[in-house]
């Protein structure tokens, strides 16, 4: 940057090369919003007044803010690639996102880390990094990689990451491991994010004192307020299966307000196209009555406070050009973006050109034993059996006690009390682990639902009616490298393949979102009467959320943390 070519735009005594001309500016400084130009020189932010020059855009009276920022997503949940999730978030105002390839990394280590970083260039959206903390998640279930410390250490020389990400192992950190401990320790002076659903009392203050400073796992007002009063940092989160926003906001005060800040978490292709991504957010945030100045400030300057991005999430001189124009506060719809001062999207469509393809090499991530109809028959060692029980809209579950439908000996699916077996095939290490069990809450009266995104270690996690339609699920995820399927009668009747590390598509959104579409209608032809089943499929393996979940290594008590048999008294 030309530093005295800046300072002569702002005092007035050179054109800057952009004038935004009577915009309405929201100062998430002063918690003002008044009329103002806008000078723009050097993809910079030259000064906010009274401004003239060569080439002037009049707003009209329209509202100016900061870009965006998101302060923990993961775009593996996007099912697209980064270019693409881009050209999605970017014309709804997301000029930055900070994310955890937590879920690419539990498939394929350093190589998913360097994948993402890669795929991140070029990209008009800045796409900062937090380094997965506990891959695997825990010692329950079977992940494609095992990350140490050493591991992670080189990537932190790069410019691009942050520091640490969600360390949803809270068990490890209050027992002190050792591994846990080293990934502290290496990230000294950045930010660690936290992941602590649940935790209380002297519990958060072992984990509070660990250094770790943020979560986004609060579902009460309650529990949001006792992580606030114990220091942290509380993101707020709306994502697909996770939605908090809506019962948090009544914490936001004028005088805590800096502590809070927007993450999406997970956001699938359906709710990215139909509903929107920060944006959306606001819009909610604001509709409940709160002051779009401070919630403006939530969506932008708060995150970058904390994440230590200086010179981003402000409209003041010397911060980033990074800017969106809405019409007004009632529909927050997005109109026009700049990226650095360059305009890159408006009225809802990207305007730049897609940046040149370049093929990142990447493995096939499944790896399974020879599946067979026997690999899903389940035992009956008992009366009554530990059942997972759904918690629509939620990641938690319950932990159910039920007798099961018994046949010559072996458990099946009893359709009539909607309680169906569970499966999840080990896809890493072809181990011929499957860990088996029993879940209710999805309604299926025929066929099965199967796929490869499944929270963390992403196994193979398969929900069915009968064991044959199970296997051929599972099969058809093996001959697409990864991906969705849904069968009956031993026939595929939708898929989509995955095979960006069975988690990501390489087609549009807009193709990855309409074949979701038909997923689901086949899933509601079978008789399921979730919003989102394969979405809530992929969280029941997930054994760090409460209460009771699978793994290929069997079930889990997150609440004892420990693995238990189907027909273990608890």
């Amino acid at each position: 940057m030309d530093l005295k070519r800046m300072i002569a735009v702002a005092r007035g005594r050179e054109k800057p090369e952009l004038v935004l001309k009577n915009a309405r500016v929201v100062n998430v400084f002063s918690g003002e919003i008044y009329k103002s130009d806008v000078a723009i020189a050097q993809g910079r932010i030259a000064g906010v007044g009274s401004y003239d020059g060569d080439n002037c855009m009049d707003l009209r009276g329209k509202i100016l803010c900061p870009g965006f920022i998101d302060g923990h997503v993961h775009i593996e949940s996007s099912m697209v690639g980064v270019g693409e999730f881009a050209r999605t978030v970017v014309p709804l105002g997301t000029t930055t996102v900070i994310i955890d390839p937590h879920e690419i990394a539990n498939v394929l280590g350093s190589d998913g880390i360097l994948f993402m970083l890669k795929s991140s260039k070029y990209n008009p959206m800045n796409v900062f990094m937090m380094l997965p903390a506990c891959v695997p998640s825990t010692d329950l279930e079977t992940a494609g990689s095992e990350l140490k410390a050493l591991d992670l250490f080189p990537f932190l020389s790069d410019k691009w990451v942050l520091g640490l990400g969600e360390v949803m192992n809270y068990p490890a950190v209050l027992s002190g491991d050792d591994d846990i401990m080293d990934k502290i320790k290496i990230v000294s002076g950045k930010r660690i994010d936290g992941h602590a659903p649940g935790v209380s009392g002297k519990d958060l203050a072992g984990y509070v004192v660990a250094g770790i400073q943020s979560d986004h796992e609060s579902t009460t007002l309650e529990e949001a307020r006792e992580k606030l009063r114990a220091g942290m940092w509380v993101m707020l989160r709306e994502g697909s299966t996770t939605k908090n926003l809506h019962d948090l906001l009544p914490l936001v005060t004028r005088e805590n307000v800096d502590r809070m800040f927007f993450v999406t978490d997970d956001r699938n292709p359906r709710d990215l196209l139909v509903e929107g991504h920060i944006d959306y957010m606001v819009k909610m945030a604001i509709k409940t009555g709160l002051d779009p100045a401070l919630v403006i400030r939530m969506a932008t300057l708060n995150t970058a406070q904390y994440f230590q991005l200086d010179r981003l999430g402000a409209i003041a001189p010397g911060y980033a050009a990074d800017l969106v124009v809405m019409n007004d506060f009632k529909s927050c719809r997005v109109s026009m973006v700049f990226k650095s001062g360059q305009l890159v999207a408006e009225k809802g469509k990207p305007l730049y050109e897609s940046p040149p393809h370049r093929k990142i090499s990447i493995r096939s991530s499944i790896n399974t034993h020879w599946l067979e109809e026997k690999d899903f028959l389940t035992p009956a060692r008992g009366q009554v059996a530990n059942v997972i029980g759904l918690v629509p809209g939620q990641i938690t579950t319950k932990h159910l006690r039920l007798k099961p439908k018994v046949q010559d000996g072996l458990v099946v699916s009893d359709t009539k009390r909607d309680l169906l077996k569970l499966a999840v095939v080990e896809r890493h290490e072809a181990s011929g682990n499957v860990g088996l069990g029993l879940v209710k809450g999805f309604g299926l009266k025929h066929g099965a639902l199967a796929s490869s995104v499944a929270h963390d270690s992403h196994n193979l996690i398969i929900v069915g009616t009968n064991d044959h339609d199970m296997m051929e699920a599972a099969i058809q995820i093996i001959r697409t490298r990864g991906g969705l399927a849904v069968v009956s009668r031993g026939q595929v009747i939708e898929s989509l393949p995955l095979p960006i590390a069975g988690l990501m598509s390489e087609q549009s959104i807009t193709d990855v979102k309409a074949k979701l579409d038909d997923l689901h209608q086949a899933a509601v032809k079978l008789g399921c009467r979730l919003k989102d089943p394969l979405s809530a499929l992929s969280f029941l393996s997930l054994p760090v959320v409460p209460a009771l979940k699978i793994t290929d290594q069997g079930l889990v008590d997150v609440e004892r943390f420990k693995l238990i048999g189907l027909f273990e008294e608890t």
